[in-house]
């Protein structure tokens, strides 16, 4: 007789909310543990799965690879919009050529290394080799963004990485899908003109919804700032599904969505931002929990030596010869290819992609799932903590310049104007920086400062401090040079204009700043 599923009850749902909000916090503070010991924080949610799972104290047997799949997507979704929020355009233009040959032709390098060594030293049938390849050929969002953000790198290095990491889900994406259906496999054009087609659709549907949604953002004040963030993210999905549904790349499109709302300077930005954050790391939790609970510990004793096997050429062949290839046009520095060879980082989306043959019903797919996550499991550990070391020996670690303000803007429609709220954060150039020395063009005036829990008017004569708060209004048609003033200020202190950074626009050394 069939097992009846019981209906979701109150008592049901108490469970369920105290079991996730002690996941949680275990997961935020297991954060402050592995910033200390310098363990990647993915490994500690993956830890707390297992712990969670039939091998482990919580004994909770969970084998459900759809439902898992359809969560990672989920997931994966918020954590593109989040990093693409957090993409800055400037950083990223002059790498992107380089960055979109390292995410198609670094990955077909890959993936034909990587397959090539799964058929020939494991024994695996050419469709599993494959799969394994596309699967472990793809950079995780997730563990990119977190690692980078805390190793001050080149810009070109980190922009490279950070716009490879955004692009190569798609392609990877739908070559485990075209390797997991049934039937032969398709030629190689036909792959290649299946992933340009949709890689054209996902790039123009992100780029349309960004420029729409930030063009409505900007020019329609919402009744509370709360709302603001709701609707960066809801324009963030709206580009992922509609370029899913259009059988083009929703991946791209969520991620160059996210980036172009990411540099509108809309209002409340700050705001944003940490929202967004907060849903990036939720989402970042509940989907390595959530592989970890998948995972069968006990099963994987066979699988580990293939994995180590297969994630060494991976590591030492594969990647650094996907990069070589790939950035050959670019002559980027040896010690800068070197980096990008090693910081190819892998994380849950390799483990989510091969959820994928799984839900196919490949065969072996449950041992395509082991190797997987054995792989990224064991070279996460060495990989991630010896990035900083890499950095420092190859001498690509910058200085920590001056820090850049934190404004947020808030629209006043009534009186046509903005009011600027500007942190100076403590390595900020403008601290010992006069009020009248700011330069601030006409129309723009500093009304207020906060320093120390105390507000007053300004004097002209009136030195800032770093910790200070500042608020400027500023009239509409002056509201971008007043904050690329204070931008340049918070850089080059209160000789920003003749050292040629962007000001206001109004002096000969001065020059405007592009988004």
């Amino acid at each position: 007789m069939a097992r009846r599923e019981q209906p979701l009850t109150v008592h049901h749902l108490n469970q369920l909310l105290l079991v996730c909000s002690l996941v949680l916090l275990v997961a935020v503070a297991a954060v402050r543990i592995s910033s200390r010991s310098g363990l990647p924080s993915l490994l500690v949610y993956l830890g707390i799965g297992i712990a969670m799972g039939q091998d482990g104290v919580g004994n909770v047997h969970f084998n459900n690879a759809e439902l898992t799949q359809v969560i990672g997507y989920a997931a994966l979704v918020v954590i593109l919009a989040e990093g693409g929020l957090g993409t800055k355009w400037k950083e990223i233009k002059p790498a992107l050529p380089a960055a979109t040959s390292l995410a198609l032709v670094g990955i077909a390098v890959s993936v034909g290394v990587t397959a090539t060594a799964a058929h020939y030293l494991i024994g695996l049938e050419w469709r599993q080799a494959l799969i394994i390849g596309a699967v472990v050929s793809s950079t995780d969002a997730a563990a990119v963004f977190s690692v980078l953000r805390k190793v001050p790198l080149p810009a070109r290095v980190t922009g490279i990485l950070e716009a490879e990491s955004g692009f190569n889900d798609a392609p990877v994406v739908i070559l485990v899908v075209a390797f997991s259906t049934a039937g032969p496999v398709a030629h190689w054009y036909v792959l290649l003109g299946e992933i340009t087609l949709e890689l054209a659709i996902g790039a123009a549907i992100g780029l349309a919804v960004g420029w729409l949604g930030s063009w409505g953002l900007r020019h329609v004040a919402l009744p509370a700032s709360g709302l603001y963030p709701i609707a960066v993210m809801a324009i963030a999905v709206t580009a992922y599904a509609a370029g899913a549904l259009a059988h083009g790349s929703g991946f791209l499109a969520v991620y160059l969505a996210a980036m172009m709302l990411g540099n509108a300077k809309l209002p409340h930005w700050p705001a944003t931002r940490g929202f967004a954050e907060g849903l990036g790391w939720i989402a970042q939790i509940g989907m390595f929990v959530l592989l970890g609970v998948l995972v069968t510990p006990h099963e994987m004793g066979d699988d580990i030596v293939p994995a180590l096997v297969i994630g060494l050429v991976l590591t030492m062949v594969a990647r650094p010869l996907s990069v070589v290839i790939s950035l050959l046009p670019f002559r980027i520095p040896w010690q800068e290819q070197t980096l990008l060879s090693w910081a190819g980082l892998r994380g849950a989306v390799p483990i989510i992609l091969a959820t994928i043959p799984m839900v196919s019903g490949i065969a072996e797919s449950r041992r395509i799932f082991n190797i997987v996550f054995v792989l990224v499991v064991a070279y996460t550990l060495i990989q991630g903590p010896t990035l900083p070391w890499l950095a420092r020996k190859l001498r690509l670690g910058e200085s920590e310049g001056a820090a850049d303000l934190g404004i947020e803007s808030a629209p006043l429609e009534r009186l046509r104007g903005h009011l600027l709220s500007v942190a100076i954060p403590k390595g900020s150039r403008m601290h010992g920086v006069e009020v009248a020395e700011l330069r601030m063009p006409s129309g723009a005036a500093v009304t207020l400062v906060v320093r120390d829990g105390t507000s007053f008017v300004p004097l002209p004569t009136t030195v800032l401090r770093r910790g200070d708060e500042l608020l400027v209004v500023a009239t509409d048609p002056v509201r971008d040079a007043a904050e690329r003033r204070l931008r340049a200020v918070g850089q080059g202190g209160k000789l920003a204009g003749w050292l040629g950074l962007a000001g206001n626009g109004t002096g000969p050394h001065s020059r405007h700043s592009g988004q």
